[in-house]
């Protein structure tokens, strides 16, 4: 394990989208967007390698980080902007206004670059991560026409420096402002104007898109979810502790294995009902559900209680909207199995299932019940056992965010643990993989291996 490390900051500033390029803009939340106004904030980590001096990158590299941080804010300009809650019931709204500007922070780190990017079941003290995010400001007051209201910044960013070894880019913002698709995009777009110093091709060609009105909400839904959430605090980040952090991964080989493997059970168990897509997000999230039930069980837990897995759905496609839409777009899926069914033999068949045909449900209506999500949600929930949350998906190809350092050595989602969450994403292994951020107790950590390395994969 790392020993304690030492952050210095360097420099304290911030960047905005050039003079005069953009105007004065507000966009309204929709339903998607309020589901998230009482989320704690996202917090997302590249590294990268850079075997060269502070100095170095000080002289040679941040001007152009900033540069192109800069020119891409102009088309990703809300993350400049801030949250605007004016007295209820008018609705939230993201306001950018000609000199708003990111938070840019930049310090050195003594901690060891190569263990904070370990793959595997390798451990790493969680507030190592921690240390390499920022933290936004808390809300103020500000003047809203003949009103006062709350508003709070929706992005900060910290480069920190780890001389002679590598960099890491951390990334922290609100999620009311865009899910992690539209993170993505932002971040890509950034890291291309920057690795071509200053071409804006890549968004010029993908230019966000922030048709609010693409999203038909006849029935004011949004509304009733700023109500459901009007009770609940915003949360900044998860609280400093002593977990560790771990990232297994599941190989392509060990995915198909997987498949064949859950295929079968599927022949053997239902011979009358057709299976669901058994795809690699299908599989993976069911072997990480079954590991982290059985991690938790104790005698003291019922046998047939009820357990949860929550997961994000993208609902893009499925409501005709561009594949740049700017925002949130995402319905929450929520697959159920009892605790013994998951514990037993046919544990990873009976997730899979569950899971499977939660996305079925998905493609059929995915906003079935919609005005229902949040209360039925909390229901569902109170009820529960054990829940398992998942942040990410393989698709957001985080590991194709390349700045001109090379692809990142290591991507990790720091917020989880906040929320009793996972996170997914590809593996930088290689095409097919899966890998998964974990953050457990020091004294869980050596069970979860155990678990981990009795499932089917060969």
């Amino acid at each position: 394990m790392a020993q304690n490390c030492l952050i210095n900051v360097l420099e304290d500033s911030h960047v905005s989208p050039p003079p005069g390029s953009v105007p004065t803009t507000s966009i309204p939340l929709t339903f998607f967007d309020t589901m998230w106004v009482s989320c704690c904030h996202m917090q997302r980590l590249f590294f990268y390698e850079f075997p060269y001096p502070t100095s170095h990158f000080m002289q040679n590299s941040l001007p152009n980080l900033k540069n192109s941080l800069s020119l891409a804010l102009q088309h990703f300009f809300p993350f400049a902007g801030n949250l605007k809650w004016p007295p209820r019931p008018q609705r939230p709204y993201i306001q950018y206004t000609d000199g708003d500007s990111v938070l840019f922070v930049v310090t050195e780190s003594t901690a060891e670059f190569k263990h904070l990017t370990g793959n595997g079941q390798i451990p790493r003290r969680g507030h190592e991560l921690e240390d390499l995010v920022p933290k936004l400001a808390p809300p103020s007051m500000c003047s809203d026409g003949d009103s006062f209201c709350k508003q709070q910044p929706l992005m900060a960013i910290q480069v920190s420096i780890f001389p002679y070894v590598g960099i890491s880019i951390g990334v922290t913002f609100c999620h009311v402002a865009a899910d992690g698709k539209a993170f993505g995009h932002f971040t890509k777009s950034w890291a291309s104007i920057c690795r071509s110093e200053g071409d804006l091709t890549f968004v010029d060609n993908y230019p966000p898109d922030y048709s609010r009105d693409l999203i038909q909400d006849p029935r004011g839904i949004w509304s009733i979810f700023l109500k459901e959430m009007s009770n609940a605090e915003t949360s900044t980040r998860m609280n400093r502790n002593d977990n560790v952090r771990i990232t297994p991964v599941i190989s392509k080989t060990q995915v198909e294995m997987l498949k064949k493997w859950i295929a079968r059970k599927f022949v053997e168990e239902n011979e009358k009902q057709d299976p669901p897509r058994l795809s690699t997000f299908v599989v993976t999230t069911a072997v990480m559900w079954v590991c982290l039930i059985k991690l938790h069980l104790s005698k003291k837990t019922p046998d047939n209680g009820i357990c949860r897995f929550l997961f994000p759905a993208d609902c893009r496609d499925r409501l005709r909207l561009p594949k740049t839409y700017f925002g949130n777009c995402l319905t929450p899926c929520i697959a159920t199995a009892r605790r013994n069914e998951l514990t037993g033999e046919n544990g990873i068949f009976v997730a899979a299932n569950a899971i499977g045909r939660e996305i079925q449900e998905f493609e059929k209506e995915p906003l079935k019940g919609i005005e229902n999500w949040i209360s039925s949600a909390k229901e569902v929930l109170k009820e529960c056992e054990h829940l398992v949350s998942l942040a990410g998906s393989p698709k957001l190809r985080v590991y194709e965010t390349e700045f001109g350092f090379g692809r990142p050595t290591k991507s990790e989602v720091v917020h989880i643990g906040s929320r009793g969450s996972i996170s997914i994403s590809e593996s930088r292994d290689g095409e097919g993989a899966v890998e998964f951020g974990l953050s457990l107790a020091p004294y869980e950590f050596h069970k979860f291996n155990a678990i981990f390395e009795q499932f089917p994969f060969n």
